[in-house]
C-alpha cells in the first residue's frame, strides 16, 4: 500500500499514558478527509509499522490525529512513537475503514474501554454534527485514565454515559440495560481490550443481530506453530501455488512476483482481504466478521489457510 509522507505538526498529553500526533503534508496541502471510524497505518521511528484510528475531526482535511498509548511491554511501537517531536517527518497510508457507520441503523449505541475510545470518538462526533442518533458508553479505570473525556462531556454529554472503575461482571449489566431498551435497528460498535471486547460483542448479540455488531481490535490472534500446519495449494488466475506449512499465502505469492498489498501481517487490518472462489479457508485472523468467516468468501491471506487441500482465489 502506498504510503505518505507527513510531518507532525502537532503533540497534546492527553493522560499519563496518551498522547494525540498531529500529521499534516509537509508542503502545507491538505491530507484529506477521511470517513468516521478509519484507521491508518503508521511507518514509526523504528521502522515498525503498527494501525491507529483517526481521532481528528473527519470533515477537517487539513491534518489527522491518532492517539497513542505508551505501552511499555509492546513491541517498541507505542514507545519509540512516544519520543517524537513536532517537526518529525514519518510516513501513513491513506485510511481505511472496518468500523463504518451504518447507513441502514436508526440508532448506534458506541462502546468503548481504554484506549477503544479514538475510533469512537471520530464517530460521535460526526454523528453528533449530522443529527444522527447515538449514545457513547466510555468505560474506564479513572477518569484520569479516560483520553478525551472533557471534550466528549464539553461537546455531546447528554450522549455519553461514562462508567469508571466498575468491574466485568459491572459492565455487562451496565451493557445489558443500554441496549435492552435500545430501539430496533440499532446498531452496536464495540472497541477495546480483547476481554472487554468479547463480553461486550456477546451481549449485543443477545440484543441486535449479529450484522448489527461491528468491532475493530488491534489485537492478533494466537497463531499455531508451523508444525501444527498442513501444506495446501492456492490457485490464483489459473496459477498454482504450493504453500508449505511454514509459510503463509502472502508470503509464498509475493515470492513468485504476486502483488498483494499487506500491511499487518498478523491479520488485524484487512488490507490482503481475497475472494474465496473455491475451497474452505481456516480462518486465524481478527478482522473478518463472524458472519463473513462462516461464509467463507472472504479470507485475510497473511495469516489464514486451507481447511483442505486447495483453495481458489481472486482479488477482492
Amino acid at each position: 500500500m502506498a504510503l505518505i509522507d507527513v510531518v507532525v505538526s502537532d503533540i497534546v498529553q492527553e493522560t499519563s499514558t496518551v498522547k494525540t500526533f498531529y500529521f499534516a503534508r509537509p508542503d502545507g496541502t491538505p491530507v484529506g478527509r477521511y470517513s468516521p471510524g478509519a484507521h491508518i497505518d503508521v511507518v514509526g521511528p523504528t521502522s515498525l509499522t503498527r494501525q491507529y484510528s483517526l481521532c481528528s475531526r473527519p470533515d477537517d482535511g487539513d491534518t489527522f490525529a491518532v492517539a497513542v498509548k505508551r505501552e511499555e511491554n509492546s513491541r517498541g511501537g507505542s514507545v519509540a512513537l512516544h519520543e517524537l517531536a513536532v517537526g518529525d517527518i514519518l510516513q501513513i497510508s491513506e485510511p481505511r475503514n472496518v468500523l463504518a457507520i451504518a447507513d441502514s441503523a436508526t440508532h448506534h449505541v458506541l462502546v468503548a474501554a481504554g484506549i477503544g475510545i479514538t475510533p469512537m470518538l471520530s464517530m460521535a462526533r460526526y454523528m453528533d454534527v449530522h443529527g444522527i442518533s447515538f449514545e457513547l458508553h466510555y468505560f474506564s479505570r479513572t477518569e484520569e485514565d479516560a483520553a478525551f473525556l472533557p471534550l466528549l462531556r464539553d461537546r455531546c454529554p447528554e450522549k455519553l454515559f461514562t462508567h469508571l472503575g466498575v468491574d466485568r461482571e459491572q459492565q455487562e449489566s451496565l451493557l445489558v440495560t443500554a441496549l435492552e431498551k435500545a430501539p430496533s435497528d440499532t446498531h452496536v460498535y464495540v472497541c477495546g481490550p480483547e476481554g472487554f471486547m468479547d463480553k461486550a460483542i456477546s451481549v449485543a448479540e443477545r440484543f441486535v443481530a449479529e450484522a448489527a455488531v461491528h468491532f475493530e481490535s488491534f489485537h492478533a490472534a494466537a497463531q499455531a506453530d508451523a508444525v501444527q500446519n498442513d501444506s495446501f495449494e492456492v490457485e490464483l488466475d489459473g496459477e498454482i501455488y504450493e504453500i508449505p506449512a511454514d509459510k503463509s499465502i502472502v508470503e509464498v505469492l509475493d515470492e513468485n512476483g504476486v502483488e498483494i498489498d499487506t500491511s499487518c501481517q498478523e491479520g488485524i487490518c484487512g488490507t490482503c482481504t481475497m475472494t474465496v472462489l473455491a475451497g474452505v479457508p481456516e480462518h486465524r485472523d481478527n478482522v473478518l466478521t463472524k458472519a463473513e468467516k462462516e461464509a467463507g468468501e472472504l479470507i485475510a491471506v497473511c495469516v489464514s489457510r486451507c481447511a483442505g487441500k486447495h483453495l481458489v482465489l481472486d482479488y477482492y
